[in-house]
């Protein structure tokens, strides 16, 4: 049974041992927020974490330093930097397909853990545009801005078609977490679980959205 459902970013600076303490600063409600998560995941005491992801590594490491910090963990050392890994974790990379692919790959995989016995938790992992700011790491591009607001607001309304659409309305605004929110939000979809979106910040100090919700039951 589905338990828990949230977007997570995943900016490496998050992490202790790389941002500075500048950098934490300006992220400091996308912390606040990863770190309330983690309380609430806590909670549920869950048995499996599914977490779809763009990226390995950060975009699997930075939502789990936050989320997971309170489980049992072990360790696992990769050739540049520990990784904390907790043993329940399974780990699902979106691919250059489609959004409204990999929301009906979402609704196709919750057939597949629907009866599982278990107490399951979703994190979807992405940062939103990466050209909001002209120092930012794409430069500055007007469908970036456009792209976080309205996605927001989509969110916020349940507007899951609209949200299909985006990387169609929107193609430059070099975004790299919505096949991975659609992903879950397909899982959702196919639960027919009576879910809220709640919107715990938004920030963009360096040019990149973060985004952090969680999906109240």
């Amino acid at each position: 049974m589905i338990k828990f459902a949230c977007f997570s970013p995943h900016p490496p600076l998050l992490l202790p041992n790389v941002g500075s303490e500048n950098d934490k600063q300006q992220v400091k409600k996308t912390i606040e927020s990863l770190k309330l998560l983690g309380k609430r995941l806590k909670q549920i005491k869950p048995d499996l974490i599914i977490i779809s992801s763009p990226h390995p590594d950060w975009g699997i490491n930075v939502p789990l330093h936050f989320l997971t910090s309170q489980f049992k963990i072990q360790d696992y050392q990769s050739p540049k930097n520990p990784i904390i890994i907790p043993k329940n974790i399974c780990p699902i990379l979106t691919t250059l397909n489609s959004p409204k692919q990999h929301f009906e790959w979402g609704k196709e995989f919750y057939l597949k853990i629907k009866n599982l016995k278990l107490r399951i938790a979703l994190i979807a992992s992405g940062d939103l545009s990466h050209c909001l700011k002209k120092d930012g790491p794409y430069g500055f591009n007007p469908n970036g801005p456009k792209f976080d607001k309205e996605l927001i607001e989509s969110l916020k309304n349940k507007d899951i078609e609209n949200i299909l659409k985006l990387d169609e309305k929107y193609p430059e605004a070099g975004e790299c977490g919505l096949r991975s929110f659609c992903f879950l939000l397909g899982i959702l979809k196919s639960s027919e679980i009576n879910y809220q979106p709640e919107i715990l910040s938004y920030e963009s100090p360096f040019g990149v959205g973060y985004l952090v919700v969680n999906f109240r039951f």
